[in-house]
């Protein structure tokens, strides 16, 4: 089989080019890419359990641990507990992190533009209907 033919080699070097292109755009506010993401997912939803941002961005819980660890220590977020379950913790946006997540949503909104610039309206919506289709047909 041909590198061509292959839909694993075109998604993961498609990938390595989507991840490396969103590294330099965020690497602006001395953040990596999923740390930019889990902001954005916290400024659209702030004060959610670490459990409900596993879901959105889904990232396992060691890897989720890991990257709230660095934010906390960078004071962008804090852990608070949970009024109403004990067992869990509600992840804060301190205003350091609120002010950050804006500029991480403004610099990855920038980049979808920039990344999919080449590709006509319909050509996106298809991309994005395409890769939703593959998703959810993995995930069974």
């Amino acid at each position: 089989m041909q590198e061509k033919d292959c839909i694993f080699f075109q998604l993961a070097k498609a990938n390595q080019l989507a991840s490396r292109f969103l590294s330099q755009k965020v690497s602006e506010l001395n953040l990596t890419p999923v740390q930019a993401l889990v902001l954005g997912f916290l400024h659209q939803e702030d004060q959610i359990t670490s459990a409900e941002l596993g879901k959105k961005t889904g990232l396992d819980s060691a890897t989720l641990t890991g990257i709230l660890d660095r934010l906390e220590a960078a004071e962008f977020i804090e852990r608070k507990n949970n009024p109403e379950d004990r067992r869990s913790i509600h992840i804060h946006l301190t205003l350091k992190g609120n002010a950050l997540s804006k500029e991480a949503i403004r610099v990855i909104a920038g980049a979808n533009l920039e990344f999919l610039q080449s590709l006509t309206k319909e050509e996106k919506r298809h991309l994005f209907d395409i890769i939703k289709k593959l998703r959810l047909g993995a995930a069974r």
